[in-house]
């Protein structure tokens, strides 16, 4: 199996492929975004090469770090049953709306606040909702010859270059009040997505694929140490291949780029607080422990940490509602 990281050890940040138990670090001119830019196809190549030259590092010795640096992470929401159960939550909706089955729909969030594995996330200022959400992400690598722009789901499916688990943290509270703004979520998802623990080449799983395309593998979530949630991948309502074809439409899918894909079944608090009518199980809280495994990939642990104590709303300014320029006033 290809799995391809970034860590931390003596030697300063590294970017390589993990086999065996040990890490194998890449020249120092290669990244794992240099691998995404190469192809599949390559980065394979430097797999076999960097394995077999490279002095072996013990995993066990080092800090894993989010495997790349995401030039733009889109989060889908495919899964159904998280649709149903979270909209009663965050709206008091009942149901999924007909639109949902008209497309795939996602957001934008932030690259830059994209974390690892093992690393401590911080509750952000005004939250006292946290929540996880378990989610499959898929990385775009380069085809040669294409780019990347209104690609059909057999070409798309050929720009997966690999998988990885994400981890789209929530601040709950937050989010609801945004989304009645009806331009949301922003504060409460743009303080951290975790990443992990690494990426696994899409190659693993090609021969895992179903005949429509889907992958029937599982993924489930626990909470200091009790399991939350479990799912398996092919309940989304669309394929990863289809989701990366329609973000492609009349834009463009790079390099770099990382395609969540939404929470699974039960992958998330706010989806059971909606079924059970109460916040049970309650909000993460400083200390918790929130670990997530799928199938093929593996597990990323993430440990809460404090509350930022900060006051971060600022009220509109009252605007008067004239229409027209007033008039000068004499003399002026």
């Amino acid at each position: 199996m290809v799995k391809i990281a970034r860590w931390n050890d003596d030697g300063g940040t590294q970017s390589g492929f993990v086999e065996g138990g040990n890490c194998y670090a890449l020249p120092p001119e290669h990244t794992v975004n240099t691998l995404l830019e190469a192809g599949l196809a390559e980065a394979l190549r430097l797999a076999d090469e960097t394995v077999g030259s490279a002095p072996p590092v013990p995993l066990a010795g080092v800090t894993l770090l989010a495997p790349l640096v995401p030039a733009t992470i889109r989060d889908f929401v495919a899964f159904e049953e998280h649709v149903e159960g979270v909209r009663k939550s965050i709206d008091g909706a009942a149901g999924v709306v007909p639109e949902w089955y008209e497309a795939p729909t996602f957001y934008f969030t932030n690259p830059h606040t994209v974390t690892g594995t093992g690393e401590v996330i911080g509750i952000p200022a005004g939250c006292t909702d946290l929540d996880f959400e378990t989610e499959v992400a898929a990385v775009v690598g380069r085809v040669p010859g294409s780019d990347g722009r209104n690609l059909s789901a057999a070409d798309a499916h050929r720009h997966i270059f690999g998988y990885t688990i994400l981890n789209d943290w929530s601040a709950r509270d937050l989010q609801r009040r945004e989304m009645k703004v009806s331009l949301g979520p922003c504060k409460g998802k743009d303080f951290a997505n975790a990443l992990g623990p690494w990426i696994v080449t899409a190659d693993e799983f090609e021969d895992r694929h179903d005949a429509e395309g889907f992958l029937p593998i599982s993924m489930s979530v626990q909470v200091n140490g009790e399991q939350i949630g479990q799912d398996l991948l092919s309940n989304m309502g669309w394929p990863f291949a289809e989701l990366v074809a329609y973000a492609s439409q009349d834009s463009v899918v790079k390099p770099g780029d990382v395609l969540g894909s939404g929470t699974c079944g039960s992958g998330c608090l706010a989806e059971l607080w909606g079924r059970n009518g109460s916040q049970t199980p309650p909000p993460l809280t400083t200390g918790d422990v929130v670990r997530m495994t799928v199938e093929g990939i593996g597990t990323i642990e993430n440990t809460v940490g404090s509350r930022r104590e900060a006051v971060t709303r600022v009220a509109a300014r009252p605007r008067p509602r004239n229409r027209t320029v007033q008039p000068a006033s004499a003399g002026s």
